[in-house]
């Protein structure tokens, strides 16, 4: 009998291994010199000036809303087909989530639909662009807009790494960029995110609101081989740094990076193929020479020439023991978001239309050759059992 294949699985190394317990044995566990370390790789990796490593995406988008200026009564856009940290860091601050329908082919912000909003709402801030499932936005109608009408651009790249826009990495487009490192990322720290940006200003302003607020960080004033005790608290912060543990294991996952992608971009190259003639639609690259990261394969099922519905397939591949996920339920079918700003399930179509045929596929780097033909087997399998 086949093993249960989980929908996603993270790939580490000895590489890793090695280097968390050299860090368990320095005895230096939280933000220190791994941590710095990550930090430097990273922004050099993606070209920009600054990296900031935090302990999940979710801190790191909250820490750049507050960087730019978001507050209380303003207002912010982004997609309704994302997961709901994209939106609920707007509430952390008192400001409100513009949501957005989406492109029905590429299933990205639509830059159609922000422009049909751009003058219904006073108070817009920013907007956070989603990079769904690992393809870039389309960043440049994107910031055309955004100068037309002086808003900040904050990207939620947590699906987006190593993914390009135009030859360019995401991350060096706007005036900050968040990552996500967490287990089921394209590369994975378990928790984890890393914000860059290109502005000196802003990275100052996120590293002391990282950690409470204070003056300095714990590491130069524990390590200096003078009295550092003196510190002074000059801002409410939180408590968003990464640990040397987590970062231990980003040095050498980020170093993985492109091969990760080289795997997924084969992997997603096999269910194409073999998917083509099926009753279910493959996912559409809008800009085949830019780098996709592939972080999810969303396939969508053709529900008028299938005598099943999405949910009916997602069992029919857990009795094969194969996992599959969802990505995303809109935020606005959501209670909290629905209830609060009294969306109805029509109010963004695209988004409904694609969440009702969305099944996202295992796609990661740990699966073998084999388990990519028992996916596309059991997928080929159960959409010709149930053809109309």
């Amino acid at each position: 009998m086949s093993s249960f294949l989980p929908f996603a699985l993270p790939l580490l190394g000895e590489d890793e291994i090695t280097e968390v317990t050299d860090t368990l044995r320095s005895g230096w566990l939280t933000t220190g010199p791994k941590t710095a370390q990550f930090e430097k790789d990273f922004g050099a990796f993606i070209g920009a000036d600054y990296a900031l490593a935090v302990n999940s995406a979710t801190s790191g988008l909250h820490l750049a809303l507050e960087a730019v200026g978001v507050g209380k009564g303003d207002k912010v856009i982004t997609t309704t087909n994302t997961f709901t940290a994209t939106a609920e860091v707007i509430r952390y601050l008192g400001a409100d989530p513009i949501l957005v329908d989406i492109d029905p082919k590429t299933f990205n912000i639509d830059p159609n639909e922000i422009r049909k909003i751009a003058d219904k709402h006073e108070n817009i801030k920013a907007i956070m662009p989603v990079h769904f499932a690992g393809q870039s936005c389309e960043m440049d109608a994107i910031r055309e807009i955004a100068n037309e009408n002086n808003w900040k651009i904050v990207e939620d790249a947590a699906h987006a790494l190593p993914t390009t826009w135009q030859g360019k990495m995401i991350g060096t487009l706007s005036d900050i960029t968040v990552y996500s490192f967490y287990v089921t990322k394209t590369i994975a720290t378990g928790e984890g995110g890393m914000i860059v940006s290109n502005n000196e200003d802003y990275i100052k302003r996120m590293k002391v609101m990282r950690l409470h607020g204070i003056s300095r960080d714990a590491f130069d004033r524990y390590t200096s081989d003078k009295p550092a005790w003196f510190y002074e608290i000059i801002a409410p912060g939180y408590k968003y740094n990464m640990t040397d543990i987590a970062a231990s294991l980003g040095i050498h996952q980020l170093k993985k990076a492109h091969a990760f992608q080289e795997r997924r971009e084969w992997m997603a190259k096999q269910y194409n193929e073999a998917f083509a003639d099926l009753p279910a639609t493959t996912p559409f690259v809008a800009h085949p020479d830019d780098m996709h990261a592939w972080h999810l394969y969303v396939l969508q099922l053709e529900l008028e020439s299938l005598t099943i519905n999405r949910d009916q397939f997602i069992e029919l591949m857990a009795e094969e023991k194969i996992g599959t996920s969802v990505h995303f339920i809109p935020l606005h079918l959501h209670p909290y978001w629905r209830d609060r700003y009294d969306f109805k399930p029509d109010d963004f179509p695209v988004a409904l239309d694609v969440f009702n045929r969305a099944v996202s596929l295992p796609i990661y780097p740990k699966m073998t050759d084999d388990d990519v033909k028992r996916v596309i087997d059991t997928v080929t399998k159960i959409l010709k059992v149930h053809t109309k």
